[in-house]
């Protein structure tokens, strides 16, 4: 599954993001806040609040750091495996293409070679250099 901390990270985002646990710091706050004039609104019973505060947010951005990076790593992972489909696909797209380009080309070279006059034989290059007349696509020498 993971390291601890990867565990630790999971369970402590699903907590976190949860409507009791906002009621709960709101409930601190409050309580906080009820308690001031019974501290005469001390530096302490300020410190209090400051350092408490201070630490969650300390910590809550290693949990939210390491939720993203999770969140990133399955993005990439799903978008790699759509691309790699994608890829597949005009790949086989573009070999159709490819393939009905080379069968309509030879398709209309053997119609040009059946429709050439007779008058105007083809010729080729003979091993000489010499050229000569070509009948149904073979050369004589």
């Amino acid at each position: 599954m993971g390291s601890w901390f990867t565990r630790f990270a999971k369970a402590t985002a699903h907590t976190s993001g949860r409507p009791v646990t906002f009621l709960v710091a709101l409930g601190v706050i409050i309580v906080w806040a009820v308690t001031g004039p019974m501290f005469n609104y001390s530096n302490t019973w300020q410190l209090i609040i400051n350092t408490g505060t201070t630490i969650v947010t300390f910590l809550m951005v290693f949990l939210i750091q390491n939720t993203q990076n999770r969140d990133s790593q399955a993005i990439h992972v799903k978008l790699d495996e759509l691309t790699d489909e994608e890829l597949d696909r005009l790949h086989e797209t573009y070999v159709d293409l490819a393939k009905h380009a080379e069968h309509r080309r030879h398709g209309r070279s053997q119609k040009d070679d059946d429709t050439a006059s007779p008058e105007k034989p083809k010729t080729a290059n003979a091993k000489n250099g010499q050229k000569v007349a070509v009948k149904n696509g073979t050369s004589k020498s």
